[in-house]
């Protein structure tokens, strides 16, 4: 499942959030430290995280 990094346009705060390409999209996330619907996703690193050894 990937992460997803979001801020908040409330308070500031950046936070990551961990959800399925199903869930992605279809809601708006909440704000952890001020519980604010008004946060916007951020463009940062990608990562993946595999069950195989390289």
């Amino acid at each position: 499942m990937p992460y997803y990094e979001y801020k908040c346009n409330e308070c500031g705060e950046k936070f990551t959030v961990k959800e399925s390409f199903e869930e992605h999209g279809h809601k708006r996330v909440k704000c952890p430290k001020c519980e604010s619907r008004k946060t916007e996703r951020v463009i940062g690193a990608v990562f993946a995280k595999t069950s195989k050894k390289s």
